[in-house]
């Protein structure tokens, strides 16, 4: 068995809320495991506002957010072994919701726009690399059913 990783979701009614009538708020608490606490909410693209909270991150975007970040992970410690002196890394990744081949909604694909500032001159195609492995190697990429492509921005 590989490592097991631990995420809690916590949920409760507020005082009064109609649960029943479906008009009780969406909002609720990630713990992870090293402590780190996480507003939650369903997607006001999906619950309408004031039943979910935009403060909130919603799991759609943390499916991105956790795309991205192992990507990125990915390439600092490629691009270190490559001699590329790395200043900051910046990416707006996106996602992409839409009904699958089946008639069910999912994401469908997400795109990572990684910017990449280095100090000094970097080798273009040491760069190209270190994305094309570190995009091979993310584990979470590897586990999704959609494309995940990779378009760095200059």
């Amino acid at each position: 068995m590989g490592h097991v990783h631990e995420a809690t979701v916590e949920w409760q009614a507020g005082e009064g809320e109609p649960f029943l009538s479906r008009k009780y708020s969406r909002a609720h608490r990630w713990t992870f495991d090293g402590g780190a606490e996480v507003p939650a909410s369903s997607s006001p693209a999906v619950v309408r506002v004031p039943l979910s909270d935009p403060a909130g991150v919603d799991p759609e975007e943390a499916l991105v957010a956790a795309l991205a970040s192992c990507h990125m992970l990915f390439f600092l410690d490629l691009a270190s072994r490559a001699g590329l002196d790395v200043v900051s890394y910046a990416d707006r990744a996106t996602g992409e919701m839409g009904k699958r081949d089946d008639g069910r909604e999912a994401m469908v694909a997400a795109t990572l726009h990684p910017h990449v500032v280095f100090a000094g001159e970097a080798d273009p195609a040491k760069v190209a690399e270190a994305h094309h492995r570190a995009h091979e190697l993310c584990y979470i990429a590897n586990s999704v059913n959609f494309p995940v492509s990779v378009e760095p921005v200059a």
